[in-house]
């Protein structure tokens, strides 16, 4: 495919996720508890197979992995998809919940999407440009913690020396906000936060956001600075600038000062 019809397709994918999620969303849906104690919904089930239904009928030749479906990454063409990342925030009425999707070649993350159907907002990044509702987005000039706007999703995802390095690093900067799934992303790649700090993620997670943010000018990485890969091992650091990348690191304990 051609960059162009890239995005195309990543447009119908984006509106079908929309579309099945906002039937969903508000309404009296049952919750279950799966065995990592995270919630999932029959909307979730409903998206992820409707997304691997679009695109096996496109590329049958492709591998898919999902959250609810499972799978793994292989060589060639891969998808990753979640289909409703920030469930707690879905069922709980809040908009900031959003559908990820990652086509990856060769192992390695090459267009993702963040679709937020509440917000009717849809950030899709490539190797060189991201774009808002079709629009050209950039991050950041941010150039240091003490001017830096941060997000993350839960403090209690951190632990360990991992919770005293986050707690360490928000006493640093401007503002520090909570709850924002991967909507915090999404504001990263539009220049309205400057830096997002998690741990604890997956892969299905994460391989969507790092087009995103690198097509945005941004940098996204472990908290080791290594690139996310199917080896990520679920910790992140996303940052405007290096300079802010760089700063974040030596706070979080993982570049000499």
């Amino acid at each position: 495919m051609t960059l162009t019809n890239i995005d195309r397709f990543f447009e119908q994918l984006g509106d079908e996720a929309r579309a099945i999620a906002m039937q969903h969303f508000r309404t009296d849906i049952g919750v279950e508890t799966k065995s990592d104690e995270t919630p999932v919904t029959s909307a979730d089930r409903a998206i992820e197979r409707r997304l691997r239904e679009m695109i096996s009928s496109r590329f049958p030749s492709h591998t898919l992995v999902g959250e609810e479906g499972g799978g793994h990454i292989a060589d060639g063409v891969s998808w990753v998809i979640d289909p409703i990342d920030g469930t707690k925030s879905f069922v709980t009425g809040l908009p900031l919940f959003g559908t990820l999707v990652a086509m990856l070649e060769d192992r390695r993350p090459v267009c993702g999407m963040i679709e937020v159907p509440a917000m009717r907002e849809r950030w899709i990044g490539v190797i060189d440009h991201t774009v808002r509702n079709g629009e050209p987005c950039t991050v950041s000039t941010c150039a240091h913690l003490r001017d830096a706007r941060l997000c993350s999703t839960d403090p209690r995802m951190f632990s360990g020396e991992a919770e005293r390095a986050f707690a360490r690093l928000a006493r640093e900067v401007r503002i520090t906000r909570f709850g924002t799934d991967c909507y915090g992303y999404a504001m990263l790649a539009s220049g309205h936060v400057d830096l997002v700090v998690e741990d604890g993620l997956q892969i299905h997670d994460v391989m969507a956001l790092v087009p995103v943010i690198q097509g945005a000018g941004g940098i996204i990485t472990t908290w080791s600075g290594n690139a996310i890969d199917e080896s990520f091992e679920g910790s992140i650091i996303a940052a405007a600038t290096r300079s802010l990348h760089d700063e974040a690191s030596r706070w979080l304990g993982q570049l000499p000062a």
